[in-house]
């Protein structure tokens, strides 16, 4: 049990049967409530042997001396309000912790009374509609180059569920030194971890924003946007529009844009780890919070075939598409057995560039294309999806990419398709390792 203390929310072990409903119980409440995070109950071999009456599962509403929020304090967010208040390049970076507690229609109510202008993290990718006037892009190493750069040109950082992480930040010492930092976050270990917080509101981020929504005067920060609009223009004419105007090999953007289009941007995506995510969470314009499923902290290749086929589950009538690089598929490809086996409606497209894509575009940029184990001898995909009796396409040429895409998301079965890519294109922009935010790279450096 001790080993678990540090990596779980909370832990228990169970040794008479008699208690396992409760624990189950207590365990979901706490998983599911505040931050969420994983618990661990241990039920030993005696207690599983165990019989005893039981009367009915009741589910958990309070665990003694677990509590999942804060209390706001008022202070803190009249301090926080101040200086927004006085603010003239306020600047909001959304992170999961705005799904997490359902805030995202207060972050709007937020952002369209105080005039700010809203940036995403990887996670907090749905939290803002992308097609609102004050979203101004995606941050982190492969983000957009306006959030990146201006996150060291504006006077006040308003972050809201994040933790700073260093794709978030990039060089700590070069990170958003001229501006004051508010920080809104229900957990407070998260809190002067990373980034020093002038103003610190431990809270959940619904509470906090309703309260300061309330408290921030009317405003417009139209000239502040519009530096947004122009440096972002200054990445569509030296990376966009080359991704979406190429010719030769398809490229991972096109489909994704293509994708985006069919399905409103309103389908739950899911991705593996990788350049396709990247791209993917660059160019699927997200349109409703938790429609973003993607693999966080550790980054696990292999994460995204298992969690569509959960998500699918979980919403069947939502259009679940997984978006997974050769690599990180054949991690899980065996959860095709799954799919067959239950039927699961799930979409599945692999972008293969025959490479493990994000590792060879480092052996390309930063050691002289020395390429070290990345490029692959990949499997018939369409062969082996037709084996587990799933309908399967592989689509080479860029005339049959619109198509196919709308054959895949009307079928009412699983579907497998396979989009063959550029193998040596690369995602731009890119805060390369060790750099700050500001030193952000739109093209390969001559």
């Amino acid at each position: 049990m001790n080993t678990t203390i540090p990596v779980t929310k909370w832990n228990i072990q169970v040794t008479e049967a008699k208690d396992i409903a409760s624990a189950v119980a207590q365990a979901f409440h706490i998983a599911t409530t505040g931050r969420p995070g994983p618990v661990l109950i241990d039920i030993t071999k005696n207690a599983q042997n165990e019989l005893f009456d039981f009367d009915e599962y009741k589910k958990c509403t309070s665990v003694r001396t677990y509590r999942p929020k804060p209390t706001l304090q008022l202070a803190e967010v009249e301090a926080a309000a101040e200086l927004i208040n006085q603010a003239k390049k306020p600047y909001i970076l959304a992170g999961q912790g705005v799904l997490l507690s359902n805030a995202s229609e207060q972050l709007i109510a937020f952002s369209e009374k105080s005039g700010i202008p809203v940036a995403s993290t990887l996670l907090g990718l749905g939290a803002f509609p992308t097609n609102h006037p004050n979203y101004v892009g995606y941050l982190g190493m492969h983000g957009n180059y306006a959030p990146n750069l201006n996150t060291n040109q504006c006077d006040v950082l308003i972050a809201i569920g994040m933790r700073f992480d260093d794709r978030v930040t990039g060089n700590v010492s070069k990170y958003a030194k001229q501006a004051k930092v508010i920080h809104i976050e229900i957990d407070k270990a998260e809190i002067n971890k990373i980034i020093k917080a002038d103003v610190a509101v431990h809270a959940d981020a619904k509470e906090a924003l309703t309260l300061l929504t309330n408290l921030v005067e009317p405003n417009s920060h139209t000239n502040w946007i519009q530096n947004f609009r122009s440096l972002n223009q200054e990445e569509y004419d030296k990376v966009t529009h080359h991704e979406f105007n190429s010719t030769g090999e398809i490229k991972m953007a096109e489909a994704i844009n293509h994708l985006s289009k069919q399905t409103n941007g309103e389908a739950i995506l899911v991705t593996d780890v990788g350049q396709h995510q990247m791209i993917a969470s660059r160019y699927y314009q997200f349109k409703n919070p938790r429609t973003n499923v993607t693999s966080g902290g550790a980054g696990t290749m292999g994460f995204a075939l298992p969690a569509a086929m959960g998500a699918k589950l979980a919403i069947p009538e939502k259009q679940v598409v997984a978006v997974i690089g050769d690599g990180g598929y054949q991690m899980t490809v065996q959860e095709l057995g799954t799919i067959m086996q239950y039927k699961i409606p799930v979409k599945i497209i692999v972008l293969n560039n025959n490479f493990l894509g994000m590792v060879r575009q480092w052996q390309q940029l930063f050691h002289g294309k020395r390429y070290s184990f990345t490029e692959m001898q990949n499997p018939d995909f369409v062969k082996l999806a037709e084996a587990y009796s799933i309908p399967a396409r592989k689509v080479v040429d860029r005339k049959d990419l619109s198509d196919a895409i709308k054959v895949m998301l009307e079928a009412e079965t699983p579907y497998f398709l396979e989009i063959v890519v550029g193998k040596e294109d690369n995602v731009f922009p890119m805060v390369p390792a060790g750099a700050g935010v500001s030193e952000i790279i739109l093209e390969i450096q001559k």
